[in-house]
Formats: structure tokens, sequence, C-alpha cells
């Protein structure tokens, strides 16, 4: 109803995390610390849903630990935390390698990509890390490649959570093509400039600072900042430190 869905969490058998991965989820995860315990209950099945559904492959030596896994699914599970359908098929493994790797495709060097041709998301460990650890520089590799994912399957599926993604979606576009907000956001040197490199990749840098510095960005763009709460259906009350 109003583009909002009835309930979002709701779980009759319920998953839960190995006690490892549940004390590393508790010492390192901040925005994990913050829910409510009932919340915290609910990231936790969400976290252990999503860990139970992709796979993980490390390349070039790189070994799969409980806090690699850890990590990454926290990242997804923050980024969908509002949504009823959290668990997509856009991808269905991750590939870790422990710093930049190769591409053969374009013979680049890549930190991370998503490639919905083979269903993966890679990253660079090194530079997942470095997103994770430095946490209001408004730079996430986690963050922005879940992003894309989710990009691809918001404009293409048919769940209740697709609906209010592309729904808030459009007002987005609608707002960018205003007389001088994209000069007004380029001036501002709040987004970085590879945010305007195409939408898929606006959308991904904007939700990166949407989580990094929050109230920052609720103070320079209040329109833009209430669409994009409105597009993954998020609680405010849940970035506030």
């Amino acid at each position: 109803m109003f583009n909002k869905p009835f309930y979002i969490h709701w779980y009759p058998f319920k998953r839960n995390l190995s006690p490892v991965q549940r004390d590393t989820l508790r010492r390192e995860y901040i925005f994990y610390q913050k829910l409510t315990a009932k919340r915290k209950q609910f990231f936790e099945h969400r976290m252990a849903a999503f860990m139970a559904k992709y796979k993980f492959f490390g390349r070039e030596n790189f070994v799969v630990t409980d806090q690699s896994k850890v990590l990454i699914a926290a990242t997804y599970v923050m980024l969908t935390f509002g949504m009823r359908h959290y668990l997509i098929d856009v991808f269905d493994k991750i590939i870790i390698y422990p710093e930049p790797y190769f591409s053969t495709i374009n013979q680049e060097y890549h930190k991370g990509e998503f490639n919905p041709a083979v269903k993966a998301l890679v990253f660079s460990w090194k530079d997942f890390e470095q997103g994770y650890r430095f946490k209001s520089d408004n730079r996430n590799l986690g963050l922005h490649e879940f992003a894309h994912a989710l990009y691809f399957h918001g404009l293409k599926g048919k769940d209740q959570s697709s609906v209010v993604f592309c729904s808030a979606y459009v007002k987005i576009q609608e707002y960018l093509i205003q007389p001088y907000i994209l000069d007004e956001l380029v001036a501002s040197n709040y987004f970085r400039i590879y945010a305007y490199t195409n939408q898929v990749e606006f959308l991904a840098v904007i939700l990166e600072h949407f989580f990094e510095t929050p109230q920052i960005f609720k103070k320079e763009f209040p329109d833009l900042y209430s669409n994009v709460m409105n597009m993954i259906n998020f609680k405010e009350e849940d970035l506030k430190s």
C-alpha cells in the first residue's frame, strides 16, 4: 500500500549464525551494533540465509574465512535491510581475489565488478576491506558492487521490493533532470566525479554516500536523500550513530 510493504521481517524458521560468525559480526560491524535486539535477530537471520544461498570462491590463493564471509554478507544485508525480498537471483556466487585482478575481457586491473553474464560478484579483498574499514570516505567497494546487482535486479524484477525500487528510481531520474540540479551536484564536490559516468555508477556512488555520511547527504541534498531512502525502504534511525 502506497508503495510500502505490509511487512518486511517475518521469519517463521529463523536461521542462526555460528558462534564465530556472530562474534565477528558483533565485534566488527557498527551498523549491526546500533540495531535493537529484535532487529539484530533479523539481521543475523538474513546473513545466515545469504551465506546459505550464495557460494564463495577464493582466487589466486585467497582463503575464504568466516571473517570475509561475514563482512561481505553483512554489507549486502545492510544495503537491503529495508527490502522484503532481499535474496536476488542476478548473482549466485561471490569470487574473492587477494588484491586487484587482471581482467582478460578489457585487459585492465579491476578492484571489483558485477558480472551478470556469469552471475558473479567479484571483489579484491584488499579493496573491499579498505572500503569497509574507512567508514566516512564515501568509498565502499562492497556497497558499490552490490548496488550494481541491486540496480540490475530492481529494474527487471517483478517482486514487491522491485516495484518500490523502480518507483523511487523514476523519481530520482526526474529529480536529476530539473534545471540546474546536475550543475549543483557537480559544483558541490560531494559526490566524486566518477558518479557522473552513467546512471548505473551514479546510483552506486550515492548509495555509498547514503550509508557512509548520511547526515551530510541529508543536509546537502535532502530531496535526493529522501528518494534514496524510499528506494531501498530504509529506516533513518538505523543510520544514526
